[in-house]
């Protein structure tokens, strides 16, 4: 597999140093892609470069994935108006462990080939640097004028700058360059990859190399991912999408694929799936011809979902989608756990009731009118079961007096309240 023809078909090439395709077809090469670990788990956002990683390997190339644990204390401002909030070592070395189990999914680290990935961390030879020492070996060999012709430092000195640019942020890409300096003599790491913004500090990573070695180093980027109406990709009404289940649940992680435009949904099945071309190409054409049955939606949100979370996480995300937008049992519904369950329901009306009303048993039409307060009148729980318009947990009710007790309950919790096809309410048991 060429990469770089790979990268072209997929749209995933944005700027490559001349010399870069060659070097590739010559022999295996090592290249890294820098993350900075300011969250305990990474984001859709990142997914475009760990892709470029994941790609790399698969064409028998050598990914180094760069935890920057000395640059994640400093922040880049590339593509920032202000400057990032600073972590401490701690917080920043959770989120390292975190994100090397997050990467795993994508990368195999424990390949007996010698294209098994790699993750370092700079902070391990950057916590060495002396202030006199980094500006003597690194700080000589490029000048202000060039660093202050990158498009990252001109945008925030510019007259439209708002908060200006801190030296902390100026030196930013001496720490970069310095990265692949160190790669290149310790690991013969000759690319370094990323978004376009990181055109700037990757080239001065090249220029460093060249400077201080004598050395040929190569530059990769690739577009930066936007939606098709402008808006930022990976980005919603309740924040980023994160890869870890904790952040957000495998259902809404699933969700957010599944409901993309069909214009982002080909440009994405391209991006972030290894299908191959014909397939992707044939899925295309299929769903221009029948648009009305998603099928690029649903295999992109299926390959996603799979590699991110696991095939089983899939499958429970399709199921919980069911029980929401078509017909389902309450067998499927009492399969659900309590995370996925109020991950489907989320912003449902929910309602209270002790364990106690429900011990003995208590009827539906009481409990819904008297002790929730989930309808205004018992007169409207009765109309509403005499027109087969009440299901309780995906079940019809068929009587007003049908005693409800704790066997009822999912996760031993909650009791789900359907009137009509799509207004739901949970209610909620309390202990007190």
């Amino acid at each position: 597999m060429n990469f770089v023809e790979e990268l072209r078909w997929r749209g995933m090439l944005h700027n490559i140093m001349p010399g870069t395709e060659e070097q590739l077809n010559k022999e295996m090469t090592a290249a890294y892609v820098g993350i900075d670990p300011t969250a305990p788990s990474l984001h859709i956002g990142h997914l475009t470069s760990v892709m470029l990683l994941k790609h790399f390997q698969r064409a028998g190339h050598k990914p180094i994935v760069l935890l920057g644990g000395a640059t994640g204390m400093i922040g880049d401002p590339s593509g920032k108006s202000k400057e990032r909030n600073l972590l401490d070592e701690e917080t920043l070395r959770y989120n390292e462990a975190a994100l090397k189990h997050q990467l795993a999914n994508f990368l195999d680290f424990h390949s007996r080939q010698d294209n098994a990935a790699e993750l370092v961390n700079n902070y391990d030879w950057m916590k060495q640097y002396s202030f006199i020492q980094f500006i003597r070996d690194i700080g000589k060999h490029i000048t202000v004028n060039y660093m202050m012709a990158k498009d990252s430092v001109k945008k925030r000195l510019g007259e439209d700058a708002v908060y200006g640019l801190s030296f902390t942020e100026f030196t930013y890409q001496l720490v970069q360059a310095t990265d692949f300096l160190h790669l290149y003599r310790d690991k013969n790491c000759k690319l370094q990859m990323g978004g376009s913004d990181q055109w700037g500090n990757i080239t001065t990573g090249t220029e460093l190399i060249r400077r201080k070695l004598g050395g040929e180093a190569y530059a990769l980027t690739c577009p930066l991912v936007t939606k098709a109406d402008g808006g930022k990709f990976g980005k919603t009404e309740e924040g980023n999408i994160w890869l870890d289940a904790e952040y957000t649940s495998p259902y809404k992680f699933y969700q957010f694929w599944l409901n993309v435009s069909d214009e982002d949904a080909e440009k994405h099945i391209r991006i972030f799936t290894v299908l191959p071309r014909e397939d992707i190409e044939h899925l295309i054409e299929a769903h221009r011809a029948e648009p009305h049955r998603r099928l690029l939606q649903h295999k992109l949100a299926e390959e996603v979902t799979v590699m991110v979370h696991s095939r089983e996480e899939y499958e429970k995300a399709v199921s919980a989608s069911k029980i929401l937008f078509g017909k389902s049992t309450t067998d499927e519904l009492k399969s659900l756990d309590e995370k996925t369950f109020l991950s489907v329901f989320e912003g449902v009306p929910i309602f209270e009731v002790t364990r106690e009303k429900l011990h003995r048993g208590i009827p539906v039409q009481e409990l819904l009118a008297e002790e929730s307060g989930v309808f205004a009148s018992k007169g409207e729980v009765k109309r509403l079961i005499k027109g087969g318009g009440l299901s309780i947990n995906k079940g019809k009710i068929q009587s007003t007096e049908e005693p409800l007790d704790s066997s009822w309950l999912l996760n031993d919790k909650y009791l789900l309240v359907q009137k009509g096809k799509k207004n739901y309410f949970i209610i909620k048991i309390s202990e007190s």
